[in-house]
């Protein structure tokens, strides 16, 4: 009985070790916004949508988000999953608490890690003036031309 429980026991712990991956999971929601509002949003993993928008991603994810609306230029932005606050202390806590076999699991698969930026905040900037030419200077009012010198013609020599 007593080697069942501690059989039990141990397999628990093997199976349940990867604290992250139970408490975290290993997706999270992905939000883009953009100003001004309803521009498409294009993932590079193939995901669509309108701003304001909430894609579930995988949290150890690398992508390129593509927005764009007419009359706006267009504007990607690289997203990427890091390693969540706690890092190299919440990852030793891991192996503390949830041994070897946690940490790698948790590491593996992702759930120590957050998407960033997240939210994705983007500032689309018109076409209009993106396209103007630098500033010419202005046209400066112009006096008459003074009255230019007249010469004789050359004589000849013939008198």
């Amino acid at each position: 009985m007593r080697l069942t429980a501690l059989g039990g026991l141990a397999v628990a712990c093997v199976l349940l070790s990867a604290c992250a991956t139970i408490t975290r999971g290993t997706n999270q929601n992905f939000a883009i916004e953009s100003s001004p509002s309803e521009a498409s949003a294009k993932l590079s993993t193939g995901q669509t949508c309108v701003t304001p928008c909430t894609i579930r991603m995988k949290r150890k994810s690398e992508f390129v988000v593509t927005v764009s609306k007419d009359g706006y230029q267009t504007q990607e932005a690289r997203v990427h999953g890091v390693v969540k606050g706690g890092g190299a202390a919440g990852g030793l806590g891991n192996v503390v608490f949830g041994g070897i076999i946690g940490a790698g699991v948790d590491a593996s698969n992702g759930s120590m890690m957050n998407l960033t930026p997240n939210p994705l905040k983007v500032t689309l900037v018109p076409v209009a003036s993106a396209e103007q030419p630098a500033a010419a200077p202005a046209p400066t009012a112009s006096a008459p031309a003074a009255a230019q010198p007249t010469t004789a013609p050359a004589s000849t020599g013939n008198q």
